[in-house]
């Protein structure tokens, strides 16, 4: 026994690392990235940047989904998209400090989207086989990820690289960390079949039929659509930070990573004696009053917006990777997790970083930008968000061992 509980031990704290690494290599990029843009003459193509990742999640997450499930073991499948990731970032950055054309930057912006889209839903699925109970124990593995990311926002302000390209050439020197952390990972292979798949199966696409159940249906909704919102806090809280005088952005926005941890360590006793409606339902209320406040346009309430970010994103997107695992069949949940991606990826960040973008436009008159009415409509639409799933999400009757 003593034996069975170290080796244990040892494999949740492979899993931690593999989060916490992950994290690091994609906040030290992603936070960073719009100042980047800023300071290097980029301004313009910024929103479409950001889209980038929306693009790539229409494409390769439920490809590589369909890979881990069927074709090769997810750990090697995480292994090659490192290593791509790794390469496309430091392209990316090149281009960007050596001042390359715009469509050229963009290019390669969208090359590293690609590798990296499918890497949480891969990552989740990793995680998830070798977990005994997702529920009580997804939330304070998935904390390091979390840990990572403010590790690396930190890390970007610390070497005062919040606006120039030394974030991104950490951020691949974290890639290929991980390339040799995978190698420590045990590797399990899909279970083989000798059915021939038809090209949609082969591509993933039969994950779509989840989405004829209701309730699955109404979750991925209600994902896609908090997406909207929610993609304005990384291209725009930077902006309305510094107005506001408060410098190293990526350490301030860090501040949403804390609460993400104390709800990611909450979410376990939640899962167990509420239904997934009012965690659901908490989340989106956390995101309505996160918008308002930062609407109040002072650096104190913006700040406790920012504060209030790790909440709303926790028991909404972390509730809903965890009622995949409960409530989709074992052999589908790669392309489930896959297909999560997509939409909260790909449809909802698309219309968000475009959709706000838009609206930040709306808003801005020369160097002006009324605060108030960019944040307080976001506010309103997470509301509306809310009603909606309160009124078509059924869910299970009662607690029957799994999430309801």
């Amino acid at each position: 026994m003593p034996v069975l509980r170290a080796i244990r031990k040892l494999e949740y704290l492979e899993l931690l690392g593999l989060f916490f690494i992950q994290g690091a290599a994609l906040g030290i990029w992603f936070v960073p990235l719009s100042p980047v843009l800023d300071a290097h003459g980029y301004h313009g193509i910024k929103p479409f940047a950001f889209a980038a990742s929306a693009v790539a999640a229409f494409i390769s997450p439920l490809f590589f989904g369909a890979m881990a499930d069927r074709h090769a073991s997810p750990v090697k499948v995480m292994r090659f998209l490192a290593l791509a990731s790794a390469c496309a970032m430091a392209l990316a950055t090149t281009a960007i400090g050596q001042h390359w054309p715009a469509g050229v930057v963009l290019g390669l912006i969208q090359l590293f989207a690609l590798c990296a889209a499918p890497s949480w839903s891969i990552t989740s699925t990793i995680v998830f086989s070798r977990l005994a109970d997702s529920r009580s124990q997804f939330g304070p593995v998935r904390a390091l990820a979390t840990l990572g990311w403010m590790a690396g926002c930190w890390l970007v302000s610390l070497l005062d690289a919040d606006a120039n390209t030394l974030a991104g050439y950490t951020g691949t020197a974290l890639w290929l960390l991980l390339v040799a952390y995978t190698f420590i990972l045990p590797d399990d292979d899909p279970p083989k079949s000798d059915v021939a798949l038809k090209w949609h199966e082969r591509l993933g696409l039969d994950a779509l039929t989840l989405l004829k159940d209701r309730d699955h249906r109404m979750v991925f909704i209600t994902v896609a659509l908090y997406c909207i919102p929610l993609a304005s806090f990384y291209p725009y809280a930077p902006a309305h930070l510094r107005e506001l005088g408060l410098q190293h952005t990526s350490a301030w926005l860090s501040l949403g990573q804390v609460t993400e941890i104390i709800a990611m360590f909450t979410l376990g006793g939640l899962l167990l004696r509420w239904r997934l409606k009012w965690i659901f339902c908490l989340g989106l209320g956390f995101g309505i009053i996160r918008f308002a406040l930062s609407a109040l346009d002072t650096r104190s309430w913006l700040l406790a917006g920012v504060a209030l970010h790790g909440f709303s994103f926790t028991f909404v997107f972390i509730t809903a990777q965890i009622y995949l695992d409960q409530r989709v069949d074992k052999e589908w949940r790669a392309r489930a997790q896959a297909l999560m991606s997509v939409v909260n990826g790909g449809v909802g960040n698309l219309l968000g970083y475009l959709g706000t973008g838009w609206w930040f436009a709306m808003c801005t008159t020369g160097s002006i930008t009324r605060w108030p009415v960019f944040w307080g409509a976001l506010s309103a639409l997470v509301a509306v968000i809310s009603v909606l799933f309160l009124l078509v999400y059924r869910g299970l009757p009662k607690p029957v061992g799994r999430a309801e």
